[in-house]
């Protein structure tokens, strides 16, 4: 079925639908029925058509891009749907006003979110790879240009959201100017707090659960606790050893140096090479070296922490290396970015060995252990 018949069944079909008499309302209560169920199948209609459009590159795209976002594919599937069917509610003006703005701040939000996680993905398969055979370092700079990105992001939405509601913007932003100058004379230091939060959303040097060292007065000793909530305006430490509670406003909390013991933590990886026949000493030396050099080298490897143990396996021709080494990293997502890394690291240690005739497999998944620092 091409697109001219698919066209036109659907032409047909609305057709149909109009000259039955079948009430509006009724027509859109089927529509966002038939809406939450192909929104369920939007991934797998997602990678049809990319596989068909696309033959070349369509499995590796599905493979990067949309198996990993699945459930975020759904959901603004879904909603694009149920938005297509909304039209049925013009007959009914005040049902239509009132669900159309959720409705479409739904649907900005689920397709903002779609689009940062696009981005995000798309970096991690692609932008370190080109930053890589650039010769440029790999850092957390990955991690500022997405924040940056998102904020891109976060804007458009709200602009978009705001015009498909008939909202000014550029009448609004004057008068959050004009009112803003007042309000900022007369609540100089609650807005000084708010900014303190917004830097430390954005920033994140702690999250609720962290323990923390910092000091708030230098004729005192370091605070030491636990990060209970970040509030609108302050931050709750519960003090170790004496179980009250510190409020700090998160203006201060954003200047002040802190010691974040939490994210002093490591994760271990494991990996484990079984290679198709027994290695002899010059061999394993060739193996151990060039596995140094790509971990030492890499971004957020703790340097020296590389270690590889050589056997030989019972009732199996061929040798087995047992590397272990720690990663380190301040959050979830610079950790993944690692991963990622090591991921690309591992390709060149294949590359590598199989010019110098040695294969091997690797035991697949690679084993992360999360190693915390004691309290």
């Amino acid at each position: 079925m091409n697109y001219e018949q698919i066209k036109n069944f659907v032409e047909l079909g609305l057709e149909y639908i109009e000259n039955a008499g079948i009430p509006d309302f009724v027509t859109f209560l089927l529509f966002t029925l038939l809406a939450i169920f192909l929104g369920r199948y939007t991934p797998a209609i997602v990678s049809f058509l990319i596989k068909r459009f696309f033959p070349k590159i369509g499995r590796k795209v599905v493979r990067n891009f949309i198996n990993p976002l699945k459930k975020e594919i759904k959901i603004a599937g879904t909603l694009i749907f149920i938005s297509l069917s909304f039209g049925w509610l013009r007959e009914y003006p005040g049902l239509y006003e009132f669900l159309r703005p959720p409705l479409a701040l739904a649907l900005t939000i689920s397709l903002a979110w779609l689009i940062s996680r696009l981005f995000r993905q798309l970096m991690r398969v692609y932008g370190i790879d080109l930053l890589r055979k650039l010769g440029k370092e790999v850092n957390e700079l990955l991690l500022i240009v997405e924040t940056f990105v998102n904020v891109i992001i976060i804007f458009v939405a709200v602009t978009a959201f705001l015009n498909s509601q008939d909202v000014d913007l550029f009448g609004l932003l004057a008068g959050l100017g004009i009112g803003g100058l007042a309000i900022a004379f007369a609540a100089q230091k609650t807005l000084e707090q708010l900014l303190g939060t917004i830097v430390l959303y954005l920033d994140r040097p702690f999250i609720p659960g962290d323990y923390i060292r910092a000091n708030f007065n230098i004729y005192a000793p370091d605070v030491f606790g636990r990060i209970e909530s970040i509030g609108l305006r302050s931050t709750k430490i519960r003090i170790a050893g004496q179980g009250t509670l510190l409020i700090v406003p998160n203006s201060i909390m954003a200047n002040k140096k802190i010691e974040n013991v939490t994210r002093g933590k490591k994760v271990m990886v494991l990996l484990y090479l079984d290679f198709h026949r027994v290695l002899t000493e010059r061999e394993q030396a060739l193996v151990e070296q060039e596995i140094q050099q790509s971990t030492d080298t890499l971004f957020g490897i703790d340097p020296g922490s590389t270690r590889i143990t050589f056997t030989n396996q019972e009732n199996v021709l061929g040798s087995r290396a047992r590397v272990s080494f720690f990663i380190l990293g301040s959050s979830e997502n610079s950790l993944q970015l690692r991963k990622r890394l090591l991921e690309l690291a591992n390709k060149k240690i294949y590359q590598e060995l199989i010019e110098h005739g040695i294969e091997f497999t690797m035991q697949e998944p690679t084993i992360y252990v999360d190693s915390p620092v004691t309290i």
